[in-house]
Parts: C-alpha cells; sequence; structure tokens
C-alpha cells in the first residue's frame, strides 16, 4: 500500500494519496495519532489532507474491515534561505544563482517575484538555479518551496543591459591619458570599460554617464565596452587613438 507523497511539511496541508485494496468506506486515515481529513475514497485509493506533525509517522488506513499496517510518512521542517549570489543579474534572466541555507534537499521549485523556476539541489544547504526573465528591471522577492513549506525573505534585482549613445572626446593621443565621458543608459552597475579590451579607469558619475581614462593604444579606431551587472553595451569604432606628430 505505498503512499504518495510521503514526507511533507510540519505545519500540515499535505496532499497524500494512499493507494492498496479494500479501502472503500474508509472511515479514518491517521497519522501517528493524528486524524487527517479524507478528501476523496475509492475501493483502491485514499486521498487526505495531512494534519501537523512532527519526525516519522506511521499512517494507517481504517475501514469497516479493519486498520491497515502502518506506512511511514516524514514530516519536513520549513527550508531556511540564508543567502543568494549573486544579487543582481540581467531583465532576461539565464544567468545561474547559488541559494545557500537549510532543508533545501526537496526543494521543487524557486520563484522570483511570481515567476517560477526548477532548481537544482546541490545538498540540504544548497542549490543552484537559473534565472527566470523578469518583467522589468527592479528587485523581486525570492522564495524556495520545499516537501516543508515555502520560505521567503531573499531579494533578487534585475537589471536591464546597458546602451552607450556617446563618447566625448572621441579622440584622443595614442598615449592614453585622454578623459572621456559615456552616456547611455543603465550604467549605474558599470563593472568595467575596455578601449580595444583593455581595462581603463572609470568611475560612474550616474545612471547615465561614466567619467574614464584613456588607456595607451595603438592609432586607429577602437571599440569601446562598458560591461554592467545587466550585460555589456560595445560602442563600435567608438574612440578614434590618434598618431602624433613625426619630424
Amino acid at each position: 500500500m505505498p503512499i504518495s507523497p510521503n514526507q511533507g511539511s510540519t505545519g500540515g496541508g499535505t496532499v497524500v494519496t494512499i493507494t492498496g485494496t479494500n479501502l472503500g468506506g474508509a472511515t479514518a486515515v491517521r497519522f501517528g495519532t493524528k486524524t487527517a481529513t479524507i478528501t476523496a475514497n475509492t475501493p483502491t485509493s485514499v486521498t487526505v489532507i495531512s494534519p501537523s506533525g512532527s519526525g516519522t509517522v506511521g499512517v494507517t488506513v481504517t475501514t469497516p474491515g479493519g486498520t491497515s499496517n502502518p506506512l511511514s510518512f516524514f514530516y519536513v521542517g520549513a527550508p531556511f534561505k540564508s543567502s543568494i549570489s549573486p544579487v543582481t543579474g540581467v531583465t532576461a534572466g539565464g544567468n545561474t544563482v547559488t541559494i545557500n541555507g537549510t532543508g533545501l534537499s526537496t526543494a521543487t521549485s524557486v520563484s522570483f517575484g511570481g515567476v517560477t523556476a526548477t532548481p537544482t539541489v546541490v545538498n540540504d544547504g544548497q542549490l543552484t538555479v537559473a534565472v527566470p526573465a523578469g518583467t522589468g528591471p527592479g528587485p523581486v522577492s525570492v522564495s524556495v518551496t520545499t516537501a516543508g513549506g515555502t520560505n521567503n525573505g531573499l531579494s533578487y534585482t534585475y537589471v536591464d543591459a546597458p546602451t552607450v549613445t556617446s563618447l566625448n572626446p572621441d579622440s584622443g593621443p595614442t598615449s592614453g591619458g585622454t578623459v572621456v565621458t559615456i552616456t547611455g543608459t543603465n550604467l549605474s552597475s558599470t563593472q568595467s570599460v575596455t578601449f580595444d579590451g583593455t581595462p581603463a579607469p572609470f568611475t560612474v558619475i550616474s545612471d547615465t554617464t561614466v567619467s574614464v581614462v584613456t588607456p595607451p593604444g595603438a592609432a586607429g579606431a577602437v571599440d569601446v565596452t562598458v560591461t554592467t551587472t545587466g550585460g555589456a553595451a560595445t560602442a563600435a569604432g567608438g574612440f578614434t587613438y590618434l598618431a602624433g606628430p613625426g619630424i
């Protein structure tokens, strides 16, 4: 006589189906000493809502013909989440985050602002999950659902991809050292600025402005790439290195 699922929240409320023979007319289903609520009954199955409990208990079905042998049901506590990393990512989703805590081994879903994703359980203290696409930039609550229930309390922030609209000035000497103002959108979380792949020191002025000092480079037009937590934007040939005069 199998039982499915064989585990559920300590707070009760798990829908459990017990299958077997001669189960028609069930008068009681007990989880240990507590009686469950019967919601459906046929000669081969009984569906109930589990009562609250803890640990491992025996589940029995009583009919006019007697009481069955017990089946084991395991009560699982609600999960506890202690951290999520990284805490930001692109609005399009797709990046992987790691959630640490306890009681995560039975995790079946992770919700990001109501949009669910299926996690990969590493162990009872850790899981990973691919972030689903968000509805727009901004913070959303993160909840993990396990056999023991659902736990909230973490936050994840969606960030739109950056854009680069202009560089001023857009040229300078090959020796570098030119202070350039990059204008665009979604630049506040800038992590790096490169000129033809060479990192440059920068300062975030606002969400639309970044100040950067050009590194040395070879003469000619080069790509300038700004990378943020929301992605990367490239101004193709956006800055031109000018060769100095020769005599």
